[in-house]
């Protein structure tokens, strides 16, 4: 993103355009609102963006048919951040970029970690400790596991777990899993709950728990 195409109109924004927040982690950490997704775009060049379900609805006007869109989506740096966020449009491109834009305002720093006992190895491949997220009807768990499993997961917590950075975990659902946004919110939610988690001192001394990117590794221990 060009520095000339944002003028940011926030605090953060500001502290962001400034210099004076140098990384995603240290803007989250203000608590400062974050309402510009393009702090996002500022602080985070390499994020991607991938939609996870499309709703289209039909209504009835005096002038015809109208189609409206619903559209969820998630984004990530697959390095300890992630988002996922809603649009509505009239059309379907204007729905997408919306939902991206959201997704980018609703960014989060998880924790990650090697909390399986039979991997051992102190890395951020997986989960530091058993998480639940919830949504709906839908109820996601979601466990450690040793490197190599991978994400022995449903679809959409896959493409979660990808975009935060987890590469192997296991995890299952519980309710009406077929809904596709209830699903991914309750997955999301599972990985806000990483942060959320209060960790006692026989986690800390068995894995080192990583916050955001590892890039950092040295700053963004627990």
């Amino acid at each position: 993103m060009s520095d000339e195409t944002w003028i940011p109109k926030t605090q953060l924004g500001k502290l962001v355009a400034s210099g004076e927040i140098k990384t995603m982690s240290e803007a989250l950490r203000t608590k400062l609102p974050l309402k510009e997704y393009q702090i996002v775009d500022y602080l985070l060049p390499n994020i991607v963006d991938e939609v996870v379900d499309v709703e289209r609805a039909q209504r009835m006007t005096d002038s015809g048919r109208r189609m409206n869109y619903s559209v969820t989506a998630v984004v990530g740096n697959s390095d300890g951040f992630i988002g996922l966020g809603r649009g509505k449009a009239k059309e379907a491109a204007p729905a997408i970029r919306k939902a991206i834009n959201n997704a980018k305002i609703n960014l989060i720093e998880i924790r990650r970690g090697c909390g399986s006992w039979e991997c051992g190895c102190g890395r951020a491949h997986s989960l530091p400790f058993e998480v639940i997220g919830k949504s709906g009807s839908v109820e996601v768990t979601l466990k450690p596991a040793p490197q190599g499993v991978g994400r022995a997961v449903g679809d959409v917590a896959k493409i979660i777990l990808r975009m935060a950075g987890i590469d192997d975990a296991w995890g299952f659902a519980k309710g009406h899993t077929k809904t596709t946004v209830n699903y991914a919110l309750a997955s999301f939610d599972a990985m806000r709950n990483t942060s959320r988690m209060k960790i006692n001192s026989a986690i800390q001394l068995s894995t080192p728990i990583y916050v955001g990117s590892v890039g950092n590794a040295s700053d963004n221990q627990d």
